[in-house]
């Protein structure tokens, strides 16, 4: 396709490519670094030569189906403009929904002092959404991530920079490298869809591993719920998220693990999306 010459047109050009209104605000506004507003008050505007070619270019990205927040190198999560990159999943509003219980369970302000800060872990951070806005929001918490991926925990460990929060990260294959710790609290968003289902056609930019462990899609969420006990004090919380059809096997294995006051949170679609269940004691 020609490059286009006002804003106008280059927003003509991808509504002929099909690609989102909001989808082509966003990425314009990004490469322009101007707000929405401003190209709504423009449209005859002169795009630079450069500009013009580098949104179609981005233009044809999308729309074939490469994700925005890889696009513009960002994405929001309960707050907080996180960085992301194809290292990691692009965060999703669905994993507010585990975000939002975490909070629940922990305190507003400190602990007194004859109480340890209460210890949280995300296993399987990604971008680190999970960890930086459970920290974000609970200041007081003492917050680790983890995670298998190097190129994962780079993208983490920037994010925590950027946006000054102490969040420790480190390598592990979900448990495995956290022998002797005891959590409060431990969530995770592990990969959870099944190897066979269709909607893994249409995220084939993001990392493979991070969506589906293969087989029916609950092999992750069984090596975090078989073990988890070992790692969370007596009354600590274990919070999975997983697919909305997956609520009814992942209480079963929550109970056989021994979990009291299990239960299923619903996501912003009211679909089951998270459950989760406290140690005795």
């Amino acid at each position: 396709m020609n490059p286009p010459r006002t804003v106008a047109e280059a927003l003509a050009a991808a509504r002929a490519l099909g690609v989102e209104r909001l989808d082509a605000h966003l990425l314009l506004s990004h490469l322009l670094a101007r707000p929405r507003s401003w190209l709504l008050a423009h449209g005859e505007d002169p795009l630079p030569a450069a500009s013009a070619e580098a949104f179609a270019a981005l233009l044809q990205r999308r729309a074939a189906g490469e994700p925005l927040a890889y696009l513009v190198g960002e994405r929001e999560f309960h707050g907080l403009a996180l960085r992301v990159t194809p290292a990691v999943l692009v965060p999703r509003p669905d994993t507010e929904t585990l975000v939002d219980w975490a909070l629940e369970l922990l305190p507003h302000g400190s602990v007194s002092p004859s109480e340890p800060a209460r210890r949280v872990i995300d296993l399987g951070t990604g971008s680190g959404a999970i960890a930086l806005a459970i920290q974000h929001r609970r200041p007081h918490a003492e917050v680790q991530a983890v995670d298998v991926s190097e190129a994962a925990l780079a993208v983490a460990q920037d994010n925590a920079r950027r946006l000054a929060l102490d969040v420790t990260f480190q390598r592990s294959d979900w448990w495995s490298a956290l022998k002797g710790q005891r959590f409060h609290l431990a969530v995770s968003n592990p990969p959870y869809i099944a190897q066979d289902d269709p909607h893994l056609a249409a995220l084939t930019h993001e990392p493979l591993s991070a969506l589906t462990p293969g087989g029916n899609g609950l092999l992750a969420l069984e090596q975090l719920i078989q073990p988890a006990a070992e790692y969370l004090l007596p009354g600590g919380w274990l919070l999975l998220e997983h697919g909305h059809d997956q609520g009814s096997a992942v209480r079963e294995r929550l109970l056989a693990a021994g979990f009291l006051d299990v239960s299923t949170r619903r996501d912003i679609e009211s679909r089951e999306r998270c459950s989760g269940g406290r140690r005795p004691g």
